[in-house]
Formats: C-alpha cells, structure tokens, sequence
C-alpha cells in the first residue's frame, strides 16, 4: 500500500510502500503542439474531450512513447485539423508549479490539407490576432503560447 513519506530530508512527500523502497513519482507528461498562420489567422480547434471541453487551443496533444517530440506536433496538427505542417523553429516550452504536464509548442507552417475539425475537435478556425477568444481558452499554455505566438510572427 503506497502511503505519504518523506524519502529524503527537506523533500516533498511522496507515495511510497510502507513495507518496501518503491517510491512513485509523478512526473509530468510531455505534450506538444503547433502554432501556425493560415489565411491570416492563428488556427485553434475548440475541444471536444476532457478537461476543458469546449475551450479553445492550438493543435497538440500528448506525446506516445518512442514517437520523438517534434513527429508529435505534426501528427497531433494533422489528427485534430487535417492538416500537414512543417516545423519552423521552437516557440516555447511551458510549464507550471500547479500542473502535471510540460508543454512543447513549435512554430509552423502549412504545406498541405485542408481545415477541418477531426474527431477530438467540436470546431476548427483560423483567428486573426484581434478575435483571439481570449476568455474561452483551454489551458494557461494556450494562452501564453498564443502572446508569444503573436508577438514574434504578427
């Protein structure tokens, strides 16, 4: 039975077996995503699962096991939008003191398919910089990656 302890001096609690050395850390989850110009506009889906139902983001999702971060970022986009893109460069890496999950965000561009809400997505648009939904996004990431997003390629 895992119970709360304090492994080493000064360190936080963590679940560990109270008869054996198992110790469980919660490490984070990577997830990754794209930001990308199309027809003027920043593309973000509007989410169709838990959490954040409804909310808008840009496509990302988390990584697999053996898929390298970057093949992530244009499967998620391709998954969630329908389309193909390219990496340009890193935008950012985002993560918080409350949340479990690392976010890896690209800048990119479109070299194929057309826009299309996929089976994770309620909806799929492009958004000029001044209709960003400010109040409806998904997560603190969406939102900082978005300002960052903006500030260097509008």
């Amino acid at each position: 039975m895992l119970r709360p302890r304090r492994v080493k001096p000064g360190g936080p609690n963590l679940a560990a077996c109270a008869s054996c050395s198992f110790v469980h850390y919660q490490d984070p989850k990577v997830a990754t995503g794209t930001l990308f110009r199309l027809d003027g506009g920043i593309v973000l889906v509007r989410r169709a699962i838990a959490p954040s139902y409804g909310k808008w983001v840009f496509p990302s999702g988390f990584v697999d096991k053996g898929e390298r971060v970057e093949e992530a970022a244009i499967r998620e986009t391709r998954e969630e939008v329908n389309l193909e893109v390219k990496i340009d460069r890193l935008l950012n890496v985002y993560s918080y003191e409350d949340s479990a999950v690392v976010i890896i965000a690209y800048a990119a561009h479109v070299i194929g398919g057309e826009l299309q809400a996929k089976d994770e997505s309620l909806d799929a648009k492009a958004f000029a910089p001044a209709q960003i939904p400010w109040g409806a996004l998904a997560f603190r990431s969406t939102q900082d990656a978005i300002k960052e997003y903006i500030a260097n390629y509008f």
